[in-house]
């Protein structure tokens, strides 16, 4: 066991051996002594590199069980993402004693409160409902030690930015803030070093950003010929595909067309519902959906296990938005497929990514219902030119 581990509660090993880890990713490695030591973070790190767990270890080791108050908040902007953060909280945690609550945005404020009652010591939530908590003095926060914001790009934008200062407000002045993010714009490091003292700052390269067990390939094809190819490719045994389409409108031309011709799938963006994105979501982790087709706003922060490709129908405006797209699979050392669906021109774009990351992509085709190698075509023989025959 790597000996930054081993010098964690003894509840931490055993996660980190049932989890099958080895050595501790880049951003694991460099953010926990920092936390450990109390320092405020600034860290931007690639998605899929394991961020939560580098911050969610030395949360828990900072956690007295036997107080029965919130001691750790952690925000982040969706739904989804939270929830994805209470479920780490609830692995990780074990049989250590120390408990997690969710609170989101549109749920029921009653069963909220009842979570309340069983004096969890670390809270995730989205900043608009921990706040709301807080002033109706439901959350106290004056024996919080930490407060980490997840996706840091997101929350630092005028939506979320007087809530994130109102919160951090609350707590004693020697509280610990954490910022970890995938992209760290100048604009949210400048806000994140207000909102922190004498700040750590992690920076991992894009070099780590793509993993080398995800393959990188592409399909050419004509523009209205893409919805058939994504169509095929939801047929193509084992797949588990995120898709991604650039506005809402795309996807719902998109979704319609897939839908009529028998493709089950579930769907995500900015105005699907709370119901409907949690059924999107279910159906698809269960396998029962083969596609799960969004924009980038409404997947941001979503880890799902055993994606097996992320699908990019409509090429994405910049090579960032492809990292953070392509980031969905291969997490944490697994394999995966990342799959663009081009246009001549967009394919052009699409090496100049793929140079820029110093990764391979390969055309493929479809064959057979699995995707294949191209094939290089047969040529026919050339005809032997007939002589006249001229009598002599």
């Amino acid at each position: 066991m790597n000996q930054l581990v081993k010098e964690l509660k003894p509840f931490l090993h055993k996660g980190w051996e049932n989890a099958g880890f080895d050595n501790p990713t880049p951003i694991q490695a460099k953010a926990i002594p920092f936390i450990l030591q109390g320092k405020d973070l600034i860290a931007e790190s690639p998605t899929g590199t394991g961020k939560t767990l580098a911050y969610l270890l030395p949360l828990l080791e900072a956690i007295d069980p036997q107080k029965q108050s919130v001691q750790a908040v952690i925000l982040a902007s969706s739904r989804e993402l939270v929830m994805q953060i209470s479920e780490e909280i609830r692995i990780w945690a074990g049989d250590s004693g120390i408990s997690g609550a969710s609170f989101i945005g549109g749920a029921n404020v009653k069963r909220q409160l009842d979570k309340l009652k069983k004096r969890p010591q670390i809270i995730a939530g989205t900043p608009g409902r921990v706040f709301e908590l807080i002033q109706q003095k439901k959350i106290k926060m004056h024996e919080v030690k930490t407060i980490v914001l997840d996706e840091g790009d997101q929350l630092l934008v005028p939506e979320h930015l007087n809530t994130i200062r109102n919160i951090i407000k609350t707590t004693l002045k020697d509280r610990q803030v954490l910022l970890f993010s995938a992209t760290l714009p100048p604009k949210t490091e400048e806000i994140a070093r207000e909102l922190t003292v004498e700040p750590e700052m992690i920076r991992i390269g894009r070099d780590e950003n793509i993993p080398s067990k995800v393959e990188h390939i592409y399909f050419l094809s004509e523009p209205r010929e893409k919805i058939k190819i994504l169509e095929k490719l939801s047929r193509v045994n084992g797949m588990k595909g995120l898709a991604f389409a650039n506005d809402i409108g795309e996807i719902n031309v998109i979704s319609e067309k897939l839908q009529f011709n028998g493709v089950d799938l579930g769907v995500l963006h900015g105005e699907t519902n709370k119901s409907e994105r949690e059924a999107a979501l279910k159906n698809f982790r269960s396998g029962k959906f083969p596609l799960l087709l969004a924009t980038d706003v409404a997947a941001r922060g979503l880890d799902i296990k055993g994606l097996s490709a992320v699908i990019h129908v409509n090429l994405p405006h910049n090579i960032d938005q492809y990292v953070h797209r392509s980031g969905r699979t291969g997490r944490a050392g697994a394999s995966g497929t990342v799959i663009s669906i081009v246009t001549e021109r967009e394919l052009r774009e699409l090496k100049q990514f793929a140079r820029e990351l110093n990764v391979p992509v390969s055309e493929k085709t479809l064959y057979k219902g699995e995707i294949s190698d191209i094939r290089p075509q047969k040529t026919a023989p050339a005809k032997k030119k007939q002589c006249d025959k001229r009598s002599r």
